[in-house]
């Protein structure tokens, strides 16, 4: 069958020519991705790092070469060898160290920031300061790089601040403490126990914001933004907003929060400034750019940046995703999203986390896992496999934190929730951490 030739005309691919992709990471968000991916009539041969996960394994041909930055030559060669056209990578972790400048630096395509773009994510106490130069609106913090100096500062607070390891930290570095007693357990946990090694060298503190939370996510290419349907994610790990930070448990999309109105103040007051203000960086960003957000009695405010899809937000947002996400992707990278067309699935989806027993803290690995065939055969059901692997009789057991990624579709929210549920309920292990309320509505703080 010949290959159909792009809709929007690439400098850099052969017409006709069917397009090599190598996915970079390994978890639930990439399942999706590589979902959509295997759908483009332009895709040749899906090349995945982490063939480990069997979601992964069953869309994709696993990478024969180590897969880390001290050894990114070899990946380097693989693609070269492999013919290579696209790299779309994933995760914060190898965004952050800087994988995609090296890539490009040898002629691949790739879809995701350099190091210096990631910074928006991994360096919480540069993307304030960005915001500040670009009149962002954010929450009022400051910075310490000294454990004592920033106890000081909560000492004179009258409300405790949210505490945030300026590094990545998996998801788990931002601690809301009740009292101030508690700030300063944050601090001395994050920077003298160094519970998240090195990215708690520096912390940000921050006001406590009120108001609802929205997640907004942008694909940037450089210079146009495509805006992508909103969507609300569960960071906590129990029912009603309970428990340590994860994460993600959950997430739903569309957001009834987001308005055209609303939707088109924060493009003007934040997605746009944002942009500009990486360019003047001498940024060239290419990729995802997500916003977490607190929609505020004074008007929306920037919780976070994150440098690429977020997870568990992508498998609900991939869930509704109608085109092509290889020329997605292409488009983004050659500077030509305002070129592409891209529509997405009226209805609803409800993405709920099956989390590992112990998970956050301490996650049991090799746990058996049953029923995921009976999940995988219910009607507008995906299940996106991300802490999970095989073992040497063939059974699925838990492999990480978050095991599945379980998105329901449907007319309405609830039906969505329904659907996704049910199948929930098919997956069956021991100690399953689950929470049973994602797409409920929730208190206007939360």
């Amino acid at each position: 069958m010949t290959t159909p030739p792009f809709r929007i005309p690439s400098k850099r691919l052969t017409p006709g020519k069917p397009i090599n992709v190598l996915l970079v990471g390994g978890g639930g968000r990439e399942h999706a991705l590589a979902r959509r991916l295997k759908q483009s009539p332009h895709l040749g041969n899906l090349f995945v790092t982490h063939g480990e996960n069997p979601g992964l394994a069953s869309l994709g041909k696993p990478v024969d070469v180590p897969v880390s930055i001290r050894e990114i030559y070899r990946l380097v060669q693989f693609c070269e060898k492999n013919a290579v056209d696209l790299v779309v990578i994933g995760p914060e972790d190898p965004l952050a160290e800087g994988y995609a400048d090296k890539l490009r630096d040898a002629g691949m395509l790739v879809f995701g920031p350099g190091k210096d773009g990631a910074r928006l994510e991994a360096d919480k106490a540069w993307a304030k300061q960005l915001m500040r130069g670009a009149s962002i609106p954010t929450g009022d913090a400051r910075t310490f790089t000294d454990a004592n100096a920033a106890i000081a500062y909560v000492e004179t607070r009258e409300h405790p601040p949210v505490v945030k390891a300026s590094g990545l930290a998996k998801g788990k570095g931002v601690i809301v403490p009740a009292t101030k007693e508690e700030a300063i357990a944050a601090i001395k946990m994050i920077m003298v126990e160094r519970a998240f090694g090195d990215s708690g060298s520096t912390v940000v503190l921050e006001e406590k914001l009120k108001g609802p939370e929205v997640s907004l996510l942008a694909v940037v290419d450089g210079r146009n933004i495509l805006i992508l349907p909103a969507a609300q994610d569960h960071k906590r790990l129990g029912d009603n907003d309970t428990g340590p930070n994860t994460g993600g448990m959950g997430a739903f999309c569309p957001s009834a929060l987001m308005d055209e109105t609303l939707l088109a103040r924060i493009e003007r007051e934040v997605l746009v400034p944002t942009v500009d203000a990486i360019r003047r960086e001498g940024i060239d960003y290419r990729g995802v750019i997500f916003v977490g957000l607190m929609l505020t009695h004074a008007g929306p405010k920037v919780l976070e940046f994150n440098c690429r899809f977020g997870d568990p937000e992508c498998e609900a947002i991939m869930a509704r995703f109608q085109g092509d996400l290889l020329e997605l992707c292409v488009a983004t990278c050659e500077g030509k999203l305002d070129q592409i067309d891209v529509s997405w699935d009226a209805r609803h989806s409800c993405c709920v986390i099956l989390a590992a027993p112990g998970y956050p803290d301490k996650p049991a690995a090799g746990v058996e896992i049953t029923g995921v065939d009976k999940a995988e055969k219910m009607a507008d059901v995906f299940v996106d496999y991300a802490g999970v692997k095989r073992d040497s009789s063939g059974s699925l057991v838990s492999a990480g934190g978050r095991v599945f990624a379980v998105t329901g579709l449907g007319k309405t929210l609830e039906e969505a929730r329904t659907k996704a549920y049910a199948a929930c309920h098919a997956i069956e292990f021991r100690g399953k951490v689950m929470r049973t309320d994602i797409g409920k509505p929730r208190s206007a703080g939360k």
